[in-house]
C-alpha cells in the first residue's frame, strides 16, 4: 500500500448469493476430474484464507452445472472465487469454463470479524469526513458539514431488508439507506434532531416521502429497518412500523446499502441485509 494511497475491498459477492457455474471436460480426456469451488476471504492481518465449497467430478466429454450458496464468512470480505481441479491419479487433458456468474439477495451481517484485519471495514465505499475503525470498535461515522455515507454492496440488488442498531451522538440526523446509487440517490429512514423520524427519497433532490414525531435521546442505541419489495417501502424504530409507503414517481428498482451520518457523530456495530419476507 502506498502512503496518502488506501487500498480498499469493493466486493461484488456476498454471503447468502449462489454461485453457478456450467463446466465441460473435453471428450479426450483420459480420468474423471474432481472440480471444486472455493472462495478466498480476508482473515488475520488481512491474510487470504480458503473456504471451500461445491465439488463435481467430470468425466470425458460430460458437462456438469454446479451450485454453491456462499457461507457466513464472520464479516470478512470476499476477495476472490475460483474453481480447483483434482484427480485420483496424473492425468491430463481440458476443463472447459462455460460460465461463472453468482446472483440473489444476500443474506450478511457486516461486523468487525473476529480475526485481527482491517479489510472489514474498507469493503465500505467511504462517503464520510471521518471513517476510521480504532481497535475493539465498530463503525464510527463522523461527518462535519453535510450529509455523508458508507455503502456497501452492488447495483444489483433489488428486494431486500437492511436493519442496523445506530447509537447517535450529537447529530443533526443519522439513519440507513436502501437501494443506495449513489451519493444523492437512495432511500432513507432518519432520526433527525428535531424529534423527528423521516422516510426520505435522494434523487434528483431530496423528497420527504413521510415523517413523524419520534422521541429519542443521544447514546442510545436505536433498531432501525427499511424493508423494500418492489415500489414499497416500509420503515421500522425499534421492531415498530413507522411508515409503509408506495413510491410511484420514479421509484429507485435496485441498489446497495448504506449508512447515514449528517452533521456530528454516529456509531453502530452490526449491520444485516437479509431477503425480504
Amino acid at each position: 500500500e502506498m502512503p496518502g494511497y488506501g487500498l480498499l475491498a469493493s466486493p461484488t459477492l456476498y454471503t447468502g448469493q449462489v454461485v453457478t457455474v456450467l463446466l465441460c471436460a473435453d471428450r479426450h480426456n483420459g480420468k474423471s476430474v474432481t472440480c471444486q469451488l472455493f472462495i478466498r476471504i480476508y482473515g488475520a492481518q488481512n491474510s487470504l484464507e480458503t473456504v471451500w465449497g461445491t465439488s463435481c467430478t467430470l468425466a470425458a466429454q460430460q458437462e456438469q452445472r454446479c451450485l454453491w450458496q456462499i457461507p457466513d464468512t464472520a464479516g470478512e470480505p470476499i476477495a476472490e472465487v475460483g474453481i480447483a481441479f483434482s484427480a485420483e491419479q496424473e492425468s491430463s487433458g481440458y476443463i472447459y469454463l462455460d460460465r461463472l456468474t453468482w446472483e440473489g439477495t444476500p443474506d450478511v451481517t457486516f461486523t468487525r470479524p473476529p480475526a485481527d484485519g482491517d479489510m472489514w471495514h474498507r469493503a465500505w465505499i467511504n462517503g464520510l469526513d471521518q471513517f476510521r475503525v480504532s481497535k475493539g470498535e465498530g463503525l464510527r461515522q463522523v461527518q462535519n458539514y453535510g450529509r455523508g455515507l458508507i455503502i456497501q454492496g452492488t447495483r444489483e440488488w433489488m428486494d431486500y431488508s437492511i436493519s442496523a442498531a445506530v447509537k447517535p451522538h450529537i447529530v443533526k440526523a443519522c439513519g440507513i439507506a436502501a437501494r443506495v446509487q449513489g451519493m444523492r440517490r437512495y432511500y432513507a429512514l432518519l432520526i433527525t434532531s428535531g424529534q423527528r423520524a423521516q422516510l426520505v427519497k435522494e434523487l434528483d433532490g431530496e423528497q420527504i416521502l413521510e415523517e413523524a414525531p419520534i422521541t429519542w435521546e443521544l447514546d442510545r442505541a436505536y433498531d432501525l429497518s427499511l424493508r423494500v419489495v418492489g415500489n414499497r417501502i416500509q420503515a421500522f424504530v425499534d421492531q415498530q412500523m413507522v411508515f409503509d409507503v408506495r413510491d410511484e414517481n420514479s421509484p429507485l428498482e435496485s441498489g446497495a446499502i448504506g449508512l447515514i451520518c449528517q452533521e456530528g457523530r454516529v456509531d453502530c456495530d452490526a449491520v444485516s441485509v437479509r431477503p425480504a419476507n
